[in-house]
C-alpha cells in the first residue's frame, strides 16, 4: 500500500512545518489524520508529533504567531491551535507508566530523546500508529497498520499493554463499526476477557459516553458496533440492552441504521434522537436508567421521555399538531417517528413537517395570544385567578376558537361576562 508520494495535507500548513523546521524541529504527521487518508476520509483533526522542542515554552513561543495558542494539555505534552477550520493538536513525544486504575490512571512523562518507534509503541492500533514525515516526505509505519488497513483489520500496536486503558475496548467496538474492520483474533479474546471482568466500571461515564457518541455519529451502520459488543459480552457494560428480546434488539439496530439517512448538522440533535431510538424498546424505569448511566445531561433525557410517551400518528388536524407542539419539538419527533416507521411513505412526514412550519410550530409551541396585561387593562388587579384564565384561553386557542389577539380580548370579555 505505498502512497508515499500521494500523501498531502492542507497547503497552510506548510508555513508552521517550515517555521519549525528553522527551529531545528522535526515535524511527523501522526493517528487519526494520516488513517484517514489511506481510507479515503476526510479529516478537520490534525495531529503532529514534535521532535527536538528544546522546551514547551519555545513550541508556544513559535506557534503564537500563527493563532492563539491553548496549552491546557501542557502537563500531558500538548499545545493547541485551531488554524481556520482546522484544529492542530501539537505533541511531544512520551511515554506512559500504569500507576492506578482507570483511563487517567498513567503517570506521563515528556521524552525528547524518544525515536518515533519508541514513542508510537504507546498507541493503541496500528492503524493509529501510521506517521508522515513532513521533512522528508515519508511514511513512517513501524507496526504495519498500512497492511493492517488494506486486509480491513484491527491490531493492537502492543497486546501485552492494551489491557492497561480499559477505554481501548470501547474504542476498538468504534473503530471496527466505523470502518468495518474485523478484529484480530488475540484483540479479540483480550476485549471480550476485559468486558468479562466489567474494566468498563473503571471509567467515568463521561470518556464511555464520548466513545458511544463517536460510534452513533460516525458510523455508517451502527448496529455493527451493538452486534460486536454483543459477541464480546461487552452489553452488560449498558444495561438494560443485554436484556432486551432478540426481535427489540434487532429492531433498536434497524431503527439507528435507518436514522443515519436523515442525520441533521446537529450532533445534539442526532445524539437525542439516537438514544430515544434504543431507548423505545425500554421500559420507563429502564430508559432512565440507561440514559442517566451514559450522561448527566437532563435536558436529553428529559426530552427522550417525552418523545418515547407520544404515538406517531398518520394523519393530525391543526388543533392536533398545536397540541403535540406543546409537548414535543415536532421536527424532533417526526425524525424519531420516520426512522422507526421506515415503511410509512416519507411524503407523509415531508407534508406534517411542512404544516407544522406553516403553524409556527415546529421547534417550539405557538404564543398565546392573551397576556396577562391584557386582563390587567380591563382594570383587574394580579391574582392566582390569572393563571387559570389564561389556561382557558391557551386552551381555546389550541383548539382553534380563538385565531388572533383580537380574538382572544373578545373571548376575555365574554369570560368575564359569563362569570
Amino acid at each position: 500500500m505505498n502512497t508515499h508520494n500521494l500523501f498531502d495535507y492542507p497547503n497552510n500548513l506548510q508555513i508552521i512545518f517550515d517555521k519549525l523546521t528553522k527551529n531545528g524541529i522535526h515535524s511527523i504527521l501522526i493517528g487519526g489524520y494520516v488513517r484517514d487518508k489511506f481510507l479515503s476520509l476526510d479529516s478537520k483533526d490534525i495531529d503532529i508529533e514534535l521532535y527536538g522542542v528544546n522546551s514547551f515554552n519555545e513550541l508556544e513561543n513559535i506557534l503564537e504567531e500563527f493563532g492563539e495558542v491553548n496549552s491546557v494539555g501542557k502537563s500531558f505534552g500538548v499545545c493547541k491551535l485551531t488554524l481556520q477550520n482546522l484544529d492542530l493538536d501539537f505533541t511531544l513525544p512520551r511515554s506512559d507508566n500504569k500507576i492506578a486504575s482507570g483511563h487517567c490512571g498513567f503517570e506521563i512523562t515528556i521524552d525528547n530523546d524518544l525515536d518515533f518507534v519508541t514513542a508510537t509503541s504507546r498507541r493503541d492500533f496500528t492503524i493509529n500508529a501510521i506517521g508522515f514525515d513532513v521533512l522528508n516526505k515519508k511514511i513512517l509505519d513501524p507496526y504495519n497498520g498500512q497492511e493492517d488497513i488494506k486486509n480491513k483489520l484491527l491490531r493492537a500496536v502492543n497486546i501485552d499493554t492494551f489491557s492497561e486503558d480499559p477505554l481501548r475496548i470501547l474504542r476498538a467496538v468504534g473503530f471496527a463499526a466505523r470502518f468495518n474492520f474485523t478484529l484480530e483474533p488475540k484483540l479479540f479474546n483480550l476485549c471480550k476477557k476485559m468486558y468479562n471482568s466489567n474494566a468498563l466500571d473503571e471509567l467515568p461515564r463521561e470518556r464511555i459516553y464520548t466513545e458511544i457518541k463517536k460510534i452513533l455519529l460516525k458510523s455508517k451502520k451502527p448496529s455493527l458496533a451493538f452486534l460486536l459488543l454483543k459477541e464480546l459480552n461487552g452489553l452488560q457494560s449498558f444495561y438494560p440492552l443485554d436484556t432486551l428480546s432478540y426481535n427489540s434488539f434487532n429492531d433498536a439496530l434497524d431503527s439507528l441504521n435507518t436514522y443515519v439517512d436523515f442525520k441533521t448538522l446537529s450532533d445534539k440533535t442526532n445524539i437525542l434522537i439516537m438514544l430515544s431510538l434504543i431507548s423505545s424498546y425500554f421500559k420507563t424505569e429502564d430508559t432512565i436508567v440507561f440514559i442517566t448511566k451514559l450522561t448527566n445531561n437532563k435536558s436529553i433525557l428529559k426530552e427522550a421521555l417525552t418523545l418515547l410517551v407520544n404515538n406517531f400518528k398518520v394523519f393530525y388536524t391543526d388543533s392536533e399538531l398545536l397540541r403535540l407542539a406543546c409537548q414535543v419539538n415536532i421536527e424532533h419527533f417526526l425524525l424519531f417517528s420516520q426512522a422507526k416507521n421506515k415503511n410509512i411513505n416519507s411524503d407523509i412526514f415531508k407534508t406534517l413537517k411542512h404544516r407544522a412550519k406553516g403553524l409556527g410550530v415546529l421547534h417550539t409551541k405557538v404564543k398565546p395570544f392573551l397576556q396577562g396585561r391584557d386582563i390587567i387593562a380591563l382594570g383587574l388587579e394580579p391574582s392566582k385567578e390569572f393563571s387559570h384564565i389564561l389556561e382557558l384561553a391557551y386552551e381555546a386557542q389550541i383548539n382553534l376558537k380563538i385565531n388572533s389577539h383580537i380574538e382572544a380580548t373578545k373571548w376575555l370579555q365574554s369570560y368575564f361576562k359569563s362569570q
